[in-house]
């Protein structure tokens, strides 16, 4: 049932340079990221990872087809497939970046783990008193695999914590990602049911160094999952007879996150939804606040340790008092905002209410999807400044929409997944580079391409929900932050205004990468991690985004409503927007609430940063001067026969979400 393209075909591309992006640091991205390894042990070339997705993506469709005898064309099939082939190639379109790493591999060809083609995910916690230990189960092994999950705080008060029954049985721990969550569920099922727990042996867990071929990087050892029953121990030992509170909550998946980064995992994506009315909600990054009854370990400080794995937003009310909670985002940019009556009842703001979305209970870390509870999302991204014109726009939408809307088609192991799944097929198609497409044709063109370009999608879910022979989409776009992705095209991330004209853009590369030669050829700098300088190297790399507006001359004003615009013409999902302020900005919030709060659903904040405060940070704002000097003897960069294993951007793929 494989689906496989044309040599010839394929063989067209090996010579072509790909588009890559930004003086460079596109191509090192992919390397570092994206590009797998082969049979024969060397990293796949540009080419033949669009290979591997497209193929990926059809074999999907025709399993599909035949299973339900539905009629698969075998000349259709590779018209489009070739079609898709060369828009994707070409960067018109990108699937996430988790797509672009695990489309067509291993994980999904054998062992079906479709999860890991999705970003992001959220789980309720508000039948706690039913569902026990499934919300932190789901927590454990989405983001083990790489998905980012959204929570709330809904169910505090509604658990009591059990004395466990303590075990002289032994339960040796499989060295697998199931192995890790089936203890931590054990360890769970103890507390909250007053249930046999075991003594764990650790001892079959891969030592520390040692490689995890699934996912690339090296393993931390069974430390870190130790750790976590251990915080998890002494946290519940003291709730015994009483009920979870929110905190308990929040710690105990911020914990979990910890250990998902720990144990080797780049970084955790993870997004609280609380009441505004809470003052022990609003208070969990106020390390100083020292209640007894929300002291754990020592003290409340302790709880920075994992504090920061969350980003912590409240479920606003329209019409609510805005004042206080503004104050506390103006300090720190927390807490951010979601207007769940909104995304519940609205699509995109220009369409009457339809109330489609009302089992809505959250949304996933970066903000950019409604979900109900135990759903996941699966992302795309188009790129309008790479098209020519309207048509040529339109038309890539259509293998766009087709990638996500056939990720949709696959199973997960969760049964609450399926069944949401399968109902919703919710997707979400989002637009990068949208400053620069505004800069240089105009907002109204840009309206005219959104409007027109929402119509084509709901016309091709149409045509393709009824050959698949599944349901319309729930909702089919979104604007995510697009992070890495972005950085292989080119273009801006999102809807977001780069941070200067002229800066450093700073990559991490481990010091054993096969990557470092080419980088030192091509003239690159390079230097020790002042971080981890024993094993990690940090590259230079120049880039120019000339004639476009800066996050130093926009105002905060002037990102809300481009927000509002993509909410009110392209996304029925939501629109991912973290809109930086100035210090003298602080105090403009509450209003822009009051205004804003009708307007969008969801919205986060960030005090803006100074770039170059700190060493090695990321992006550091630089002259045209400089930058002349820094790029004029960079040369090509040219990768042949390395074989270095990638380590797929985990979680959401926008800067807030990952390092």
């Amino acid at each position: 049932m494989d689906f496989k393209l044309r040599d010839n075909f394929v063989e067209k591309y090996k010579n072509i340079t790909p588009p890559f992006g930004f003086n460079g640091l596109g191509e090192l991205t992919y390397m570092r990221t994206y590009s797998r390894l082969k049979l024969d042990g060397t990293n796949e070339r540009w080419y033949e990872t669009v290979r591997r997705v497209v193929e990926g993506t059809y074999s999907v469709q025709k399993r599909h087809i035949f299973k339900y005898d539905l009629g698969w064309n075998k000349v259709k099939a590779h018209r489009s497939a070739e079609e898709m082939y060369d828009r994707m190639f070409n960067m018109k379109f990108l699937p996430a970046g988790r797509g672009i790493w695990a489309m067509g591999s291993h994980s999904i060809e054998e062992k079906g783990l479709f999860p890991t083609l999705n970003s992001c995910a959220f789980v309720s916690t508000e039948n706690l008193s039913i569902d026990k230990e499934r919300p932190f189960s789901f927590m454990m092994d989405m983001e083990m695999l790489g998905v980012g999950v959204g929570f709330d705080v809904k169910g505090a008060e509604k658990l009591k914590i059990q004395k466990p029954i303590i075990s002289e049985s032994i339960w040796s721990i499989p060295d697998s990602r199931e192995g890790w969550v089936e203890a931590t569920k054990i360890l769970l099922t103890g507390y909250f049911e007053g249930k046999e727990i075991p003594n764990f042996n650790y001892a079959l867990i891969r030592k520390a160094g040692e490689p995890i071929h699934g996912f690339g990087g090296k393993s931390a050892g069974p430390e870190p999952l130790r750790k976590l029953h251990a915080h998890f121990r002494n946290l519940l030992d003291k709730r015994i007879g009483e009920c979870l509170t929110e905190t308990d909550i929040v710690d105990m998946m911020n914990m979990i996150g910890v250990c998902v980064v720990s144990a080797n995992v780049r970084s955790s994506a993870q997004i609280v939804f609380g009441s505004p009315e809470s003052e022990e909600f609003l208070k969990l990054k106020d390390y100083e606040w020292n209640d007894e009854k929300q002291t754990y370990i020592g003290s409340n400080v302790h709880r920075a340790q994992w504090g920061w794995t969350s980003n912590n937003s409240i479920l606003a009310d329209i019409g609510m008092d805005y004042s206080q909670v503004a104050k506390q985002t103006g300090r720190n940019g927390e807490p951010g905002y979601a207007w769940l009556e909104t995304m519940q009842n609205y699509g995109r703001m220009a369409d009457e209410p339809n109330s489609r979305d009302i089992r809505a209970m959250g949304a996933n870390p970066c903000m950019e999807q409604t979900l109900e509870s135990y759903e996941m999302c699966c992302l795309v991204d188009v790129f309008p400044i790479k098209h020519k014109d309207l048509q040529d726009f339109k038309r890539t939408l259509k293998f766009a929409y087709l990638y996500a809307k056939t990720v949709t088609l696959g199973k997960t192991h969760w049964i609450e997944t399926n069944r949401v799944q399968l109902r919703n097929r919710r997707i979400g198609t989002s637009l990068s580079g949208i400053t620069q497409f505004i800069n240089t044709q105009g907002i109204e063109q840009f309206r005219k391409w959104c409007n027109e370009g929402y119509s084509t999608l709901k016309y091709y879910d149409n045509v393709y929900s009824e050959w698949f022979a599944v349901p319309k989409s729930i909702k089919i776009t979104s604007v995510k932050p697009s992070g890495t992705v972005s950085l292989l095209a080119g273009v801006t991330p999102g809807m977001h205004y780069p941070e200067s004209n002229y800066y450093i853009r700073r990559i991490r590369l481990s010091k054993t990468s096969d990557l470092i030669s080419e980088v030192e050829k091509a003239g690159y700098k390079i230097e020790e991690s002042k971080h981890d300088p024993e094993n990690t190297l940090i590259v230079e790399i120049p880039v120019a985004i000339e004639s476009i507006k800066t996050t130093n001359e926009v105002s905060m004003w002037e990102q809300l409503m481009l927000a509002s615009f993509l909410q009110e013409h392209w996304a029925d999902n939501q629109v991912s927007c973290t809109v930086t302020f100035k210090p003298e900005e602080a105090n403009q919030i509450e209003p822009a609430l009051n205004y804003f709060q009708y307007k969008l659903k969801g919205i986060s904040f960030l005090p803006k940063t100074e770039t170059g405060k700190y060493a090695q940070m990321p992006y550091e704002e630089i002259t045209k001067d400089e930058y002349d000097k820094l790029s004029k003897n960079i040369k090509k960069l040219k990768f042949k026969n390395t074989s270095e294993e990638s380590e797929s951007e985990r979680f959401c793929d926008g800067q807030n979400c990952i390092l």
